[in-house]
């Protein structure tokens, strides 16, 4: 492609293609992803079926086209067809689409030339919350001949394509999750006056960073919350939950009808997560289903320790009772009294939050998948080189 005064700019196009771009961990990732990749060495797009929203901001390389496609609810051939139009304006030399919703833009991509086209699968889809869907693992088994490569976050999610879904082992790549240690790290002093609204001296507050969807199941955190503070040992828990979503009204709703609205705070969507995380003591995401959660690394490499559903990729994040605390899914009960053990001891929730740290900035950093994903590029680019 030519710049402005006329010379070819012969970086690899990547035109990453997601569902939606808003606020969301998958959505995050591919921004990190973006920001952090040798600028020298790639150029991007991102291409959003429906809409983007003003999370777009986020990204910081100004030559970056963000593409909205209107796509409407269910079969929408029109956007397939804007979609084909765009990649042969574009013409990238990879596509990569994340999770099923964009898994036909792959086909989209090679009947537009396309060279090489990669597949993420993320997470688990509300609607298919264990993969056991027979029709969603037909739609990617038939779209599979049009992908060059799988990617998967998790090992779950790796041996459930390999064995499940029936792609062969040799295309499927693992690429868990990384998170910036230097952006996330823990407070150096005591929380300061003012960092969490209405937190006074002496308080434990328990925060998550979320989805207000079903599949997130956020009203378990809500319910786990009123429980414990109706418990003498939870008089000191207060509750910040970040993020937006259906069911944020509904939270809203049991604190109001439970009492405790002036214990909670829930602003919706925060561009400040890495500023407000430090000011938490305990970390908690109740999901139903999940596959490497950014916000669980990201709280980590806060130094918080983490209590998670024991399912999917928390059950590689968090060493139970090292790094924090795995409880079974849709469970208040449970949950509330793991805050309460946390709420009576300082130096627990300070020993696996120590921990949570070092395992964050040993296993799962950001620099680790950036160089993950750019070797996994280097060599899509080298077959089509090959091909030529």
């Amino acid at each position: 492609m030519p710049d402005i005064q006329g010379a070819v700019d012969r970086r690899p196009l990547i035109a990453h293609v997601l569902f939606r771009l808003d606020y969301g961990g998958l959505e995050n990732g591919v921004v990190n992803l973006i920001n952090s990749l040798p600028p020298q060495s790639w150029r991007h797009a991102v291409i959003a079926l429906t809409e983007a929203t003003a999370f777009r901001e986020r990204i910081r390389p100004a030559d970056v086209g963000v593409y909205e496609l209107h796509k409407r609810p269910g079969n929408d051939p029109r956007a397939l067809l804007r979609l084909y139009r765009l990649l042969r304006t574009l013409r990238p030399a990879l596509v990569h689409t994340r999770n099923l919703p964009a898994i036909e833009a792959a086909l989209i991509a090679r009947l537009a030339g396309v060279p090489r086209r990669i597949h993420g699968e993320h997470g688990w889809d509300v609607y298919d919350p264990q993969g056991m869907s027979v029709r969603y693992r037909a739609l990617r088994r038939a779209i599979s001949p049009a992908i060059n490569r799988f990617v998967a976050v998790s090992g779950e999610i790796e041996q459930w394509l390999t064995s499940r879904v029936g792609i062969g082992p040799s295309r499927v790549t693992r690429i868990c999750n990384g998170v910036d240690t230097d952006r996330f790290h823990p407070r150096a002093t005591a929380r300061a006056t003012g960092a969490i609204p209405g937190a006074a001296p002496g308080e434990v507050v328990v925060g998550s960073v979320t989805r207000f969807s079903a599949i997130k199941d956020p009203l378990n955190l809500v319910r786990a919350f009123v429980l414990a503070r109706r418990d003498p040992r939870g008089q000191a828990l207060r509750l910040v939950m970040l993020g937006d979503g259906a069911l944020r009204s509904e939270a809203l709703q049991l604190l109001r009808q439970a009492g405790q609205t002036q214990q909670a705070w829930l602003p919706g969507s925060r561009d400040d997560v890495a500023q407000i995380l430090p000011g938490l003591d305990i970390f908690a995401l109740t999901s139903i289903r999940e596959g490497i959660s950014n916000t669980v690394l990201e709280a980590m490499a806060s130094g918080l320790p983490v209590v998670a559903s024991a399912t999917g990729g928390n059950l590689e994040l968090v060493q139970d009772g090292i790094t924090g605390r795995l409880v079974a899914c849709a469970d208040p009960q449970a949950l509330a009294e793991v805050l309460l053990q946390y709420a009576a001891d300082p130096q627990l929730r300070a020993a696996h939050g120590a921990a949570a740290r070092r395992r964050a900035v040993e296993q799962y950093s950001l620099r680790r998948m950036i160089a993950d994903y750019a070797g996994m590029y280097a060599r899509e680019c080298a077959a089509i080189e090959e091909a030529a």
